[in-house]
């Protein structure tokens, strides 16, 4: 039997501790977050924590693979589309855009993150560094199929641009924040005519 699925019943003690764990981790930050205040909000015993993970930094570290599957299903979706590759690259930051104004947005999960794990040779850091690679490879071979050149310098761009929106999108008016996103993007896209 696979670890997670006694019964239906430990399964779903793992996914109440992650949920909690993630709105308390995304709201409030990771180092401030105790152990005990997790396991008091899921309702789960100490032993069923650890019966799921190895301790904190496990569970931090499922938050992030969470908060890394939720991101690429978006951008698998707009991949899957069938439109062209820059519109591709549109449905990519429109869904970047979408988040920093859904209600409770806190910016990046993972630049969040990172700022409260700086030891690049921590497995938290490592996580999110693997985490942005994947998404400037993602993002740099769509802009390479849309005909940018150099594709790896408009990658990197699209990457900065999106950083700068997740931190002032919960600092501004998020509306105006994505518009000028958007904005950005349109001009790593047509660089001469926006």
């Amino acid at each position: 039997m696979s670890r997670g699925t006694e019964g239906g019943s430990t399964s779903e003690a793992r996914a109440r501790l992650l949920s909690t764990a993630t709105k308390i981790f995304y709201t409030e930050g990771i180092h401030s977050v105790g152990v005990d205040r997790i396991i008091a909000e899921a309702q789960v015993t100490r032993a069923t924590l650890y019966r799921h993970f190895s301790g904190k930094e496990a569970l931090v570290l499922a938050y992030l693979d969470q908060a890394d599957q939720g991101i690429r299903s978006q951008v698998a979706l707009a991949q899957a589309s069938g439109a062209s590759a820059a519109d591709r690259v549109r449905a990519v930051s429109r869904s970047i855009a979408d988040g920093i104004q859904s209600p409770g947005f806190r910016g990046c999960a993972f630049l969040n993150a990172v700022a409260e794990y700086p030891d690049p040779d921590h497995p938290i850091h490592q996580a999110v560094l693997a985490h942005r690679q994947w998404f400037l490879d993602t993002v740099t071979e769509l802009l390479a199929q849309a005909g940018q050149a150099p594709a790896d310098a408009a990658g990197r761009h699209l990457v900065m641009l999106r950083d700068g929106a997740m931190a002032a999108g919960c600092l501004f008016d998020p509306r105006l924040v994505c518009e000028t996103f958007l904005h950005g993007v349109e001009g790593i896209l047509h660089p001469h005519t926006a």
